[in-house]
């Protein structure tokens, strides 16, 4: 019996793979726990459809990543901490800190995780963070370090 793959299933394939499977497998075991589904002419149609669309979303998002990564490509963000006599700070400036100062400063929301920091900043001074923004797209911003907490 062939059927679709709702679901990633071991040994099997993949969610979206249209499968061969015996029909026992496929009626007391994939379809009952909602797996997959009959592989009919209609449901084809639509998983198709569904592909298609999937991949103009991710095209949409693809460019929008690339659109913000020019926008924040440009920028120096500025992230006031308190620190000591020596310029070494209490603590450290963490993703959430820069992605704070990020939507403060610009307007534009990015989540703290796609941040990455290499190592902790613990000094005043400017520092070049690199910025996830989607899979294969990502800049590098400017975080300016000051003095003067909040």
């Amino acid at each position: 019996m062939k059927v679709i793959l709702l679901e990633d299933v071991r040994k099997v394939g993949k969610k979206g793979d249209v499968v061969n499977v015996t029909d026992g497998y496929a009626k007391h075991c994939l379809l009952p726990k909602k797996l997959a589904m009959e592989a009919t002419n209609s449901n084809l149609n639509d998983i198709k459809l569904k592909k298609i669309s999937d991949d103009k979303k991710r095209a949409e998002e693809l460019e929008e990543a690339k659109k913000l990564a020019e926008k924040l490509k440009e920028k120096t963000i500025n992230v006031f901490v308190k620190a000591g006599d020596n310029g070494k700070l209490f603590g450290s400036v963490t993703g959430k800190e820069i992605a704070t100062s990020i939507k403060e400063q610009t307007g534009i929301d990015i989540d703290k995780k796609k941040i990455s920091l290499a190592e902790p900043i613990k000094e005043v001074g400017e520092k070049e963070i690199l910025v996830k923004l989607n899979q294969g797209v990502s800049t590098t911003i400017k975080v300016n370090v000051e003095l003067g907490g909040k």
